[in-house]
């Protein structure tokens, strides 16, 4: 395993994409040990890789997810927020954190809700008088729910990689995702509060109403999707596809949607959906040599060498997937790491559902983690302040998603409430 890291390490320092990354770190390695024919199997286990019913389920949602965006519905979302809790002090703040909530229903993407929402929202809370860096660190972590919030690819990753009911893990994220809002909305308010943020006019209820209704047909598609899975109407796979169709519907009823604009769905789409199976068929690769090293025995082993208690092991498990998650994206580090926290699973005898959410909410908390927390990068560029500027003002704010991710951890109810009340765990 040594040499295999070293090698994917040093490709990475030089600029090497991850995906090439690893399929070339797994290619030398097993030249460097003397099974260089097995290279020769690589072209089938790519393909292998990637051939799964419910990977269709990634470019159907990110499809969904892009003609939502397109078609108008992340201005309709930021005038909801607004219309909703733009009056209280500090409005915007609020609001940010609210539609990020609501983005995060649409999207499955903390960095598309990043793009999106910090476009809009960081300029006008800096208008308002909020502290640019601030505005920029409340955007790029508020994102974060984007991957938490059904649908969410990384949650639909993870269930492929664990064999973990797709349907199952898009009920866990429920309520996680709504303690972090609660949680960022909290510091939001008191922040507002501290600093003398400026208040806004109330909206009217007329102007609330009006706004609801726009609004409203694009909140209810995470609804439909768990309905559909958990009455048995979809599976997860089908549950994409009505999405896309909703979404389409949505776009057209609006009058938002034109052919160019769905042509730029599409390709966005094909793109995004291009990078994320090429990482996984390369990731094959990388599974085929761990299994080939018994890595996953092996660190299970050093772990308990260490201490067997539960607790120990789920504190050591959290600070690895922290460290990663500064310096690789979620899906690197899932596909990287699987077959270890799947061993680790077992030691601590935790249920996958509930260790999946305790993942997957692990991994995205990097993307707004420095150094290399993408988010921070994309609210940095939109903002024009530094990332030390930025990531000052985001301490507090990732504080309180480590404190929803101990919770996760440790109260399971948090995220087997749902799923056991709409037909247990599978």
């Amino acid at each position: 395993m040594g040499p295999f890291l070293s090698i994917f390490l040093l490709l990475l320092v030089t600029g090497v994409p991850i995906s090439l990354a690893l399929g070339v770190g797994g290619m030398m390695y097993l030249y460097w040990t003397g099974n260089g024919m097995l290279i020769l199997s690589f072209p089938q286990r790519m393909l292998a890789g990637v051939d799964s019913f419910v990977l269709l389920t990634i470019p159907l949602f990110l499809l969904a997810g892009a003609l939502m965006n397109v078609g108008g519905i992340t201005d309709r979302i930021i005038t909801f927020a607004r219309a909703m809790v733009g009056h209280r002090q500090g409005g915007l703040s609020s609001v940010t954190v609210l539609s990020s909530l609501f983005f995060a229903g649409i999207s499955g993407s903390a960095t598309a809700e990043a793009s999106a929402l910090g476009s809009i929202l960081v300029p006008a809370m800096s208008k308002q008088g909020m502290p640019t860096a601030y505005a920029a660190a409340l955007v790029g972590v508020s994102a974060i729910m984007g991957p938490i919030i059904p649908p969410s690819i990384t949650i639909i990753v993870y269930g492929v990689l664990a064999s973990a009911s797709i349907g199952q893990l898009f009920l866990a994220g429920v309520f996680p995702g709504i303690l972090l809002t609660a949680g960022f909305l909290i510091y939001a308010s008191w922040r507002a509060r501290r600093d003398g943020f400026p208040v806004s006019p109330k909206a009217s209820w007329t102007e609330r109403r009006q706004a609801m209704f726009r609004t409203l047909p694009a909140l209810l598609m995470p609804l439909i999707i768990i309905v559909g899975i958990k009455g048995g109407i979809v599976t997860a796979t089908e549950s994409a596809a009505v999405a896309v169709t909703y979404a389409l519907a949505i776009g057209l009823l609006y009058r938002d949607l034109t052919f160019r604009r769905i042509w730029e769905a599409l390709a966005v789409t094909a793109i995004t959906t291009s990078a994320v199976l090429f990482i996984i068929s390369m990731a094959s690769i990388v599974s085929f040599v761990f299994a080939l090293e018994q890595v996953p025995a092996q660190v299970a082993r050093s772990v308990l060498s260490i201490s067997d208690n539960p607790y120990f092991v789920l504190l050591m498990l959290n600070v690895a997937l922290v460290i990663l998650g500064m310096f690789l994206e979620p899906i690197t580090i899932l596909i990287l790491t699987m077959p270890v926290l799947l061993q680790m699973a077992q030691i601590i005898g935790m249920d996958l559902v509930q260790f999946g959410m305790m993942v997957v909410l692990n991994v995205v908390i990097g993307l707004a983690t420095p150094p290399v927390g993408i988010c921070l990068f994309i609210v940095c560029a939109i903002s024009g302040k530094s990332l030390v500027e930025v990531s000052k003002e985001a301490i507090p704010l990732l504080l309180i998603a480590i404190f929803v991710l101990a919770l996760v951890a440790l109260v399971p109810p948090i995220t087997l409430f749902l799923p056991h009340s709409f037909g247990g765990v599978q």
